[in-house]
């Protein structure tokens, strides 16, 4: 009996109402539309005709009125944003554009009420022309939102495609030595020959596995590991591993296949050319709400101007970008001979 659920493009096209609306809990976000109403408030007394050029009278009132309104508005849709985050983009509209309708109605009647009928009008003109006004500039709102959203969700498929790559690519002679190595090791040390068959599926799933755009630090520490015990088996006593997890946060969350690819880079770059091999060191800790990962191996002048080994750098460098836009970062550095990479991430 097939299971029933929702599907992958159902669960897209639900949360997608939800990310649609940006956080107007945030004092950024509030405070770009307090500069938009002020600026609307602006030109509404310019169109006012009069002696001045700006009855400044007149621009106090509709600058409290349209402040009004739009913090009306930002905190309704703030506090009911959490449930709005499981419904459809046009459930997510209607309801933008009532909240926006109702509270301009409400507040048109109102001052219709108190206010005398020489700077009000006639109400009903009054509260039919700030509906109508608050609807087209609402649906224009509405409309860059959805721009955004857009915009942010052609991003995230980039980010995908771009993850996709890297987790699809495994260097070609990394398989073909560990094959070699796992059949010399049949006939001496089955055990051992099945470990690394082991620690070899374990890799390739990884590189398979696209549903998760972030694992945690263990995880990825774990995939190194069964790298390394394959590497071990190969390049033998050439071959050092130096761990300092010491006060280190496993949980922390990181893109799939970001450290792996510095330790392929670490041998490959830094110990296997060689002839007495070396000690890759692969340190973390957490300082200030932020987690530090460091992978330091030796190397020889000019030997880490590797094409390969910068591709790696700058395509892991741009994904991190992408999912943590700056608030993670990898850089490098050379002192004494050692070669390290640097990664940060933040901890929330």
């Amino acid at each position: 009996m097939k299971k029933q659920g929702i599907s992958e493009p159902e669960k897209q096209k639900v949360n997608a109402g939800g990310v649609l609306i940006p956080d107007l809990c945030q004092v950024n976000s509030v405070l770009f539309l307090l500069i938009l109403t002020q600026l609307l408030a602006l030109v509404f007394s310019l169109m006012q005709r009069g002696q001045e050029m700006i009855d400044w009278d007149y621009l106090g009132l509709v600058s409290m009125f349209c402040h009004i309104i739009v913090l009306s508005c930002a905190a309704i849709i703030c506090v009911s944003k959490k449930a709005m985050n499981t419904e459809s983009v046009g459930t997510v509209v209607l309801y933008f554009m009532t909240i926006i309708i109702g509270i301009t109605g409400a507040y048109s009647w109102l001052c219709s009420v108190l206010l005398a009928n020489d700077i009000v009008g006639d109400p009903v003109q009054f509260m039919v022309r700030n509906i109508l006004v608050s609807s087209i500039l609402g649906g224009l709102l509405l409309r860059y939102f959805y721009l955004q959203f857009q915009w942010r969700e052609q991003k995230q498929a980039e980010l995908r495609a771009r993850l996709e790559a890297l987790q699809a690519r495994i260097r070609p002679h990394f398989l073909f030595n560990s094959m070699n190595t796992i059949a010399s090791l049949i006939s001496v040390d089955p055990h051992q020959a099945e470990e690394a068959v082991l620690d070899l599926s374990t890799l390739f799933r990884a590189t398979l596995n696209n549903q998760s755009m972030l694992i945690s630090l263990e995880e990825e520490m774990s995939l190194c590991r069964r790298y390394l015990n394959i590497e071990s088996l190969r390049l033998g006593s050439r071959l050092k591993i130096e761990w300092r997890l010491d006060g280190y946060n496993g949980n922390v969350k990181i893109p799939p296949l970001t450290l792996q690819p510095l330790v392929e880079n670490a041998i490959y770059h830094g110990i296997q050319p060689r002839t007495g091999g070396g000690t890759v060191t692969i340190q973390s800790y957490c300082k200030n709400d932020t987690a530090y990962v460091l992978i330091s191996n030796p190397y020889e002048v000019d030997q880490q101007k590797n094409h390969g080994n910068q591709i790696a750098l700058d395509n892991i460098r741009r994904r991190l970008n992408a999912i943590f836009d700056h608030a993670a970062v990898l850089k490098t550095s050379q002192l004494d001979n050692i070669f390290t990479v640097t990664l940060r991430f933040p901890m929330t």
